[in-house]
């Protein structure tokens, strides 16, 4: 008996091992080979081999794109890996899922994974499979556009693939990195190290990874305008995905061998291949293959002034994009670009007037109007809402992880943080626009306020070797009534602008009171910075929206050109007006006057909440699993006993079925969204008929619906602002 079981202990082995064998030149028969595996180890009821066959019917899965059954065996093999403690084995199926995740665009979770995976095999020494989890960890730092942590997430892959004397990772490394370093105009470099991966790949007998390199390669040569060794390229790496049956492969494959007949004239052939794409990309419902072919047909059928065509594929490339949207993720990474890279940015804004344009005459202005309000719904909400998940996790696994993964964690966090002020800009700007901002005048310490906002700038300056000084004139008092929020938003952005284009010296952040009456100081706040100076020739757009100087502007400075504009409204808000002195080569000065009534010490907040909430029930309406899970864990903090449900309907349902303190309603949730189940619960007799209801959203025109905002005890956005949260249910009549 012990024989037998030791025999078929072997055979499931062998199974595997020639599985993983054959995995880089024929995953079908890897499949076939794991398969017999798993029902062998079943059969012996022998869990540690049940869940590593799953493991590896999972990798496979996943490589093939059949993504449901990949997750389903990557859980089964996790239920498998954590009765037997085995924390390699889970680390493995969490790398398949990673896996999923981002092919199917959900990076921040993809990246939670992974770095978890990482942790765990550098725990265990496991070189080869930390340098594979590395090679993912830079894939999702590419798509951020974040090359810097890219390059050293693929460094880093190649350094542990050469400990654990793997070539295969090793070159897989080389093919993205060679595609990072021409898209830097490193040509000669990018061809040299792809080459390297062909040699690899071919010593190796890795086929599969062949086709990459030789796709790689394939790009080099268009980026020099060697069109023919392009195509052939292109064409083999066609070939072999085709013939391994490698589906997203053969979709780039395919989109890169249209642009390349785009790209010399070749516009049948460039239709034809793109079409063939769409077919496929239908068939393996590929949705980022679908809107790219749809987009360059586009510019096809614009380019022989088919409007008919044109505008027929455009439709499609909106409506298939704003389908690949809908997961959290990809709306994080496409808006990062539109919003961080202003190119990418101008360009959608260009598609939908070229739309326009199309169409024309067909109540234009009112069309524009409404996109523009669909943008900021859909941008507040979807962008914010997996940000506020992005920033707190991000949060939690930093204070849980070493030294060497903070690193990344800070970097992931310092995007979405970068990502939010820069959101936050463009959906201020629009408020202003449309007059729906007014000042929040409260008693402020005013030295205070402005030692904050030093200490928040002055790490910025200390990192570009800069000195910023604070001065405060004499005859300042200490409190002023005023709007604390808005004049840190505009000192936040005279300062930061100044410290972002001075290279060498200093700024200054000076405020002196030049006049007073019985109750009033008038301040003169004033910025100088010995920067570039600014043209004369800028001069008149200075204060426009999306407005930088071209001439001192380079990608470094980033932003999204609408600082000095909403400083400019947010002064005039103040009945002042924001002025400005600039020498070229010499500096710039932004200076503006306020009068501030004087006012005693404002009452100070407790340091520490006390338990007035302790065992309040509330009910948390929000399709976000994310996101709930977030929220439930702060209101447990306080004492707060939760309740979720995930959509609309199911939060009727429960408010009809049990009384509750408080209901905190999303506003944007599939099945009935949250203006409707807020009236649903208004209007019908139930437990919560008159129970307080907070919106706690991401659409910040949310609360601009005049129809549904008396239903509503008050707004709340998202990411979370945990005081006023607070303050909201603590001081709402019950």
């Amino acid at each position: 008996m012990d024989n037998t079981f030791t025999d078929n202990t072997d055979q499931v082995l062998s199974l595997l091992g020639e599985a993983n064998a054959s995995r880089i030149n024929n995953l079908k028969l890897s499949i076939s080979l794991a398969q017999k595996a798993l029902t062998l180890s079943r059969k012996m009821e022998d869990k540690a081999l049940t869940g590593k066959s799953l493991n590896q019917l999972a990798l496979y899965h996943m490589i093939l794109g059949d993504y449901k059954k990949c997750l389903e065996t990557a859980e089964e093999a996790i239920v498998y890996f954590k009765e037997l403690d085995d924390e390699r084995g889970v680390a493995d199926a969490k790398y398949s899922i990673a896996g999923i995740y981002y092919k199917t665009d959900n990076y921040h979770l993809a990246l939670i994974h992974l770095v978890n995976c990482i942790a765990t095999y550098r725990k265990f020494g496991d070189h080869y499979n930390e340098a594979r989890t590395h090679k993912s960890l830079g894939t999702i730092y590419e798509f951020f556009g974040d090359h810097r942590n890219a390059i050293s997430s693929y460094e880093n892959t190649i350094e542990l693939a050469k400990k654990a004397g793997d070539l295969n990772i090793e070159s897989n490394a080389y093919n993205p990195l060679s595609g990072i370093y021409l898209k830097q105009n490193e040509v000669k470099k990018a061809f040299t190290i792809v080459e390297r991966a062909i040699a690899m790949k071919q010593g190796t007998g890795d086929t599969r990874g062949l086709a990459f390199s030789i796709y790689a390669r394939g790009k080099a040569y268009f980026k020099m305008n060697r069109f023919v060794e392009a195509e052939q390229d292109f064409k083999e790496s066609l070939r072999i995905h085709l013939e391994m049956g490698e589906i997203l492969g053969t979709g780039m494959a395919y989109l890169k061998m249209a642009a390349l007949y785009m790209e010399t004239g070749r516009t049948d052939e460039a239709k034809n291949t793109l079409n063939t794409a769409l077919a496929f990309a239908n068939t393996h419902n590929i949705m980022i293959i679908k809107f790219k072919c749809s987009y360059r047909l586009y510019l096809i059928y614009k380019q022989e002034n088919d409007m008919v065509m044109a505008l027929q594929n455009l439709e499609q490339y909106l409506t298939t994009k704003e389908s690949v949207i809908n997961t959290q993720t990809l709306k994080i990474i496409e808006n990062y670009e539109h919003i961080t890279k202003m190119e990418s940015f101008e360009k959608e804004a260009k598609l939908q007037k070229e739309k326009a344009d199309i169409i024309e005459k067909k109540e234009i202005a009112e069309r524009s109007a409404k996109v523009k309000q669909d943008f900021l719904s859909t941008m507040s909400h979807e962008i914010r809402t997996p940000l506020n998940a992005v920033i707190t996790i991000t949060s939690l696994l930093k204070d849980k992880s070493d030294p060497e993964d903070q690193q990344l964690l800070s970097s992931l966090k310092f995007a979405s943080n970068n990502l939010l002020l820069i959101i936050n800009d463009i959906l201020d700007f629009n408020k202003l626009e449309t007059g729906k901002v007014n000042l929040d005048v409260r008693s402020v310490n005013f030295v205070n306020l402005l030692e904050n906002i030093y200490r928040t700038y002055d790490s910025m300056a200390k990192e570009k070797g800069l000195k910023l000084n604070l001065n405060v004139g004499s005859g300042i008092a200490e409190n002023y009534e005023l709007d604390g929020t808005k004049i840190s938003q505009i000192l936040g952005n005279l300062i930061s602008n100044a410290i972002k284009y001075t290279d060498y010296g200093h700024v200054n952040f000076n405020i002196t009171k030049i006049k007073d009456d019985q109750s009033s100081d008038w301040l003169r706040f004033n910025i100088v910075d010995t920067g570039p100076g600014i043209p004369e020739s800028y001069f008149s757009e200075m204060f426009e929206s999306f407005s930088q100087p071209k001439s001192i502007t380079t990608r470094k400075h980033g932003g999204s050109g609408l600082g000095l504009a909403i400083v400019k409204k947010l002064v005039e808000l103040h009945d002042s007006r924001v002025q400005f002195i600039s020498v070229m080569n010499k500096g710039s000065e932004f200076y503006f006057d306020l009068q501030l009534k004087r006012s005693v010490a404002p009452i100070k907040s407790p340091t520490k909440r006390s338990d007035e909430l302790k065992n309040k029930t509330i009910l948390l309406a929000e399709d976000n699993m994310i996101n709930a899970m977030v929220a439930r864990k702060l209101l447990s903090n306080w004492g707060i006993i939760s309740e979720h449900a995930k959509d609309g309907l199911e939060a009727v349902k429960k408010a009809n079925e049990k009384e509750f303190d408080f209901i905190l309603m999303d506003i944007h949730m599939p099945e009935m969204n949250g203006y409707d189940a807020t009236s649903s619960i208004r209007n019908s007799v139930n437990p919560n008929q008159n129970t307080p209801i907070f919106a706690l959203t991401a659409d910040i025109t949310a609360e601009h619906e005049e129809e549904y905002t008396t239903s509503f005890n008050g707004f709340l956005r998202k990411p979370i602002e945990i005081d006023k949260l607070y303050e909201a249910l603590t001081t709402v009549n019950l």
